[in-house]
This record gives C-alpha cells, structure tokens and sequence, in this order.
C-alpha cells in the first residue's frame, strides 16, 4: 500500500491479486495523469505491480484504457483487470482481453455483482461493428456481432457466437469444452468453423440464403435454417 494526498481522487491500495487504483470523479485525462505523476514519484515501488482499476461510473473507451495499458507497460506495470459501473467500459475492457472482476467476484461502481462460480459462458460481449480482417476476439462467454465478420477476422468464444450480419471469417465456439454452444448468423459462411473440439468440414459451402444455425448434433457440426418463433 501507499500514501496519496487526503485531496487526491486517486486511492491505491494493495491486495493479493496486486494493487486495486480506485479513482474518483472528474475530467479523466486529469485523473490519468494524476496517476501517472503518483507512480512517477514512487516507480520502484511500483515497479513489476500487477494493477486492477476501479474505474467507478466513468465512461471510457477502447483507446482510453489501451492508452492507459501502454504507459503501464513502459512503467513496468501489467493493467489486468477493469472494474466499472458503466457497462460501455466493461465491454470496452473486454475487448482488450482485460478481466473485469476480480477473484473475489465483486465488482465496482453500480454494476451488478457477479458470483465467483456463475459459468463463465453465461456472460456476453455485443460489437456494434464489422470486424475486418486481422481483428480477434477472445471472450470467455457469448459474443454477439451486430455487423459482418470479415475474411480474416476471427472470434473465440467460451459460449454462443451470433452474427447479425455475414459470417465470413473465423470462428470458434464452445472453447475449450462446451458442445452446447451454437453459432448463428443471417449469411453463414465461414472460413474455418469449430464447436468446442469438433471442426465443420467447410467444401467450398455456400449460404443458403436465410439465417442459418450450426450446432453439434451426433458429434458433428451441421448447419440448419436458423428459424426464429413469431409474435403475433
């Protein structure tokens, strides 16, 4: 643990996972490089940290905790897990690969607590995106795509993968070992596709047309008419 001025709106405390830095309200680029001069001014201390932030109810994106993750690294600090009440900063923490609740299964701000022995799968992640070629994902439970998986976009995903779009890329679901998992899309197909262990041999397929389903049946992937029920 260490000491931060009573009017600071940085608190760092240490924990067993490494140390928790909470921050409080205000301009966040303020608050980050209120942080950045309290590390400067003790870097040995510092030095190796693996680090949890309490991001409280701000709204950060992608950028800002990728930025805020590299002027770790330089500081020989490892950002590893975000906590926040804001659901966009815990997607956004997510598509970093960055946990977003501790060991302990608590997590911050107003956001609902999440208990240590829920299935992993049971959890989700929405894009609101095309992902093009290059981008990855790798979520623990349900990735849902509102947008086209591009050639050369991949996705792996704990649980169930839906595409609200054209699946063209990569997918793996179900991973390592759950083949209850499904992968949907409204153009189905993909480049490589995998349900927990079990490959879809691809021959050069062809949508149908129509919103499509593979799942595993007989320890094997087939792909089905995606059929949805109607209200009337």
């Amino acid at each position: 643990m260490t000491d931060t001025p009573k009017d600071s709106k940085i608190q760092i405390k240490g924990m067993n996972q490494g140390i928790l830095i909470t921050v409080g309200e205000g301009n966040w680029i303020d608050l980050e490089s209120e942080l950045l001069n309290l590390i400067a001014e003790k870097e040995q201390f510092f030095q190796g940290a693996r680090v949890a932030l309490d991001a409280g109810n701000h709204v950060l994106r992608a950028s800002d905790l990728g930025a805020l993750r590299d002027r770790l690294g330089e500081k020989q600090m490892t950002l590893y897990a975000v906590l926040a009440g804001s659901p966009s900063t815990e997607m956004n923490a997510q598509m970093l690969g960055l946990a977003t609740r501790l060991s302990s299964g608590k997590t911050a701000g107003k956001g609902v607590p999440i208990a240590a022995d829920k299935a992993p799968h049971e959890e989700a992640v929405l894009l609101q995106r095309t992902l093009r070629s290059g981008y990855k994902v790798d979520f623990e439970g349900h990735v849902v795509v509102l947008g086209d998986v591009n050639p050369g976009a991949e996705i792996t995903a704990g649980g169930n993968v839906i595409v609200w779009g054209r699946l063209l890329g990569t997918v793996r679901a179900g991973v390592p070992g759950n083949p209850a998992a499904v992968v949907c899309a409204l153009e189905l197909e993909p480049a490589l596709l995998r349900i927990s262990s079990i490959p879809f041999l691809i021959q050069k397929r062809k949508s149908a047309g129509v919103p499509e389903i593979a799942k595993v049946e007989k320890n094997q992937v087939v792909i089905t008419s995606w059929k949805t029920k109607q209200v009337n």
